[in-house]
């Protein structure tokens, strides 16, 4: 008896999932961030590298991290999570942040 206890204890759950898309969709809105201000500005013109790479880059990486935390917050909300509305909320905070990093990437792109 013990053993089958031990083995659904080991078996991953929604909510693992769930937590690890999460961390996911954090991580890459992190990596944005700190391209955002911190990669591009200071480093990219010491490698020489063309001032329209960094609009490019921060767009794609961007629109990727909107994305995931759409797909977190279903997840959250499908998996019927505990923490499902305090988890909405940074989300969506987090989508309107890379949203303007990504209308100043456009304007920067289009100008």
């Amino acid at each position: 008896m013990d053993q089958m206890t031990n083995e659904i204890a080991v078996q991953p759950g929604p909510t693992d999932s769930t937590q690890r898309l999460f961390t996911m969709s954090m991580v890459i809105s992190g990596i944005r961030c700190v391209l955002a201000y911190v990669v591009l500005p200071f480093v990219t013109p010491f490698l020489g590298l063309a001032p329209g790479v960094g609009p490019v880059l921060g767009l794609s990486i961007g629109v990727v991290a909107i994305a995931a935390n759409v797909f977190s917050i279903r997840r959250f909300w499908l998996a019927n999570h505990r923490w499902r509305k305090p988890i909405t909320v940074l989300h969506v905070g987090v989508i309107i942040l890379l949203l303007v990093l990504v209308w100043f990437d456009l304007q920067e792109l289009l100008a």
